[in-house]
């Protein structure tokens, strides 16, 4: 009996899956999918499921990490044009293929929608897996940026037949939920996204970094991070910028991260201190040491930089869309303009740069709001979304959870 007893305990608790997850990006690369693969993958691991993390190497010497619940499988890839640092993976179907046959997973997840991606996606039904996916870039928008507008229909009929060979899709967003149902995307669930308010807090505001970036204690600093390239709006920052400093003249431009397009904002604005790429605490006291936060980009799924702003105390200047739509309120926690109304977020930028008691007000409630998307609550979401999937494909999965259980007792 003591054994039928352990067994009908253990089966109360959901199955420990074996998870392998694919993708193209992941730290030491900076981004926003890379650092919340990061997250997502600790908090798999952290509730008990192992992770096998499929990536194209980043370096030629790089070897792959092994240990514990978490080991790596590299693959080749390429350097992707015009995004210094940032490697897209090649076709790997039949090393897949064989890897799986030798370890079986028991779910792949694709977070990338890549080469390497889509014949993950293949492996998997070959070997009938369940699949899942993240929808995390808007890549069709992202073409009439880099001139080949032509290609956004292609791309946009690509991304759909990728993800509608899955079992479910991920998007972080309500908003991005119902616009891909409405493209005929057919298995769309939300996983929303988290901060890590301990790291990003109004705490590690420094003077000595507003001193280093030529600003006062009274002037306005406006601050900007993402990469600097066409699909994040730049152009708006700068003429937010020079409205601001027309309105209230005592105010600094910063601009956090970098891309294609620094030398000609450099150009453009040679006030602006142009910082470069930032990360951990480096980042959160960039953040916590500006006054207002400007985010105009429309090509995002989420915009992880709107939740880092929040939490560190900013009043965030953002399109009624992505993050924005989600986790802040017009004139309550932020501002947020209405579509694409430039001359509303500008407006809105001035008013909170000339009116201090606003800004702080606003800021005080934007720290408030980010400290409920902690990354526990999402990493319990994402991981009952996996196990949705994966009890989807194994209907009988109590039989066999009590055959492994028995197996390990003989």
């Amino acid at each position: 009996m003591k054994t039928l007893d352990f067994i009908t305990e253990e089966l109360c608790l959901e199955p420990r899956l074996r998870i392998a997850l694919v993708t193209e990006t992941y730290p030491p690369e900076v981004n926003g999918v890379a650092m919340t693969l990061q997250r997502m993958v600790d908090g798999l691991i952290h509730r008990g499921h192992r992770v096998q993390l499929i990536r194209p190497r980043q370096a030629r010497s790089e070897v792959a990490h092994c240990g514990g619940d978490y080991e790596e499988m590299l693959s080749r890839g390429m350097k992707l044009p015009r995004y210094d640092g940032l490697r897209f993976g090649l076709p790997a179907k039949a090393a897949l293929v064989r890897a799986w046959s030798r370890q079986r997973p028991d779910l792949v997840h694709v977070a990338t929608e890549g080469p390497l991606g889509w014949t993950a996606i293949s492996a998997a039904k070959k070997l009938r897996l369940p699949v899942t996916s993240d929808f995390h870039t808007n890549f069709d928008h992202y073409s009439e940026h880099y001139g080949v507008g032509w290609l956004r229909q292609p791309v946009a009929a690509y991304l759909r037949r990728f993800h509608n060979r899955t079992e479910a899709t991920f998007v972080p967003t309500a908003e991005m939920a119902r616009t891909l149902r409405g493209q005929g995307y057919e298995r769309v669930e939300v996983v929303s996204r988290g901060v890590d308010t301990t790291l990003f807090s109004p705490a590690r505001r420094s003077d000595m970094l507003r001193a280093q970036w030529g600003a006062s204690p009274d002037d306005v600093v406006l601050i900007s991070v993402g990469r600097v390239a066409p699909e994040k709006n730049l152009p708006l920052v700068l003429r937010t910028y020079a409205a601001v400093r027309h309105a209230c003249a005592e105010a600094r431009l910063v601009i956090v991260g970098d891309g294609p397009m620094r030398e000609a904002v450099a150009k453009e604005c040679p006030e602006a201190k142009l910082c470069g790429m930032r990360i951990g605490e480096d980042l959160a006291a960039h953040y916590a040491s500006a006054d207002l936060f400007l985010f105009p980009s429309l090509t995002e799924t989420f915009g992880n930089v709107m939740l880092e702003a929040m939490a560190s105390g900013l009043c965030a200047v953002a399109f009624d869309y992505a993050a924005a739509a989600e986790v802040a309120r017009d004139m309550d926690n932020g501002l947020c303009a209405p579509g694409r109304d430039e001359a509303a977020f500008i407006d809105r930028a001035v008013r909170a740069a000339c009116d201090g008691a606003l800004r702080r007000r606003l800021a005080e409630r934007a720290r408030a709001s980010a400290e409920h998307f902690d990354w526990e609550r999402v990493n319990d979401q994402f991981a009952a979304s996996l196990l949705r999937a994966w009890h989807g494909a194994h209907p009988a999965a109590g039989e066999a959870g009590a055959d492994r259980l028995l197996g390990a007792e003989h």
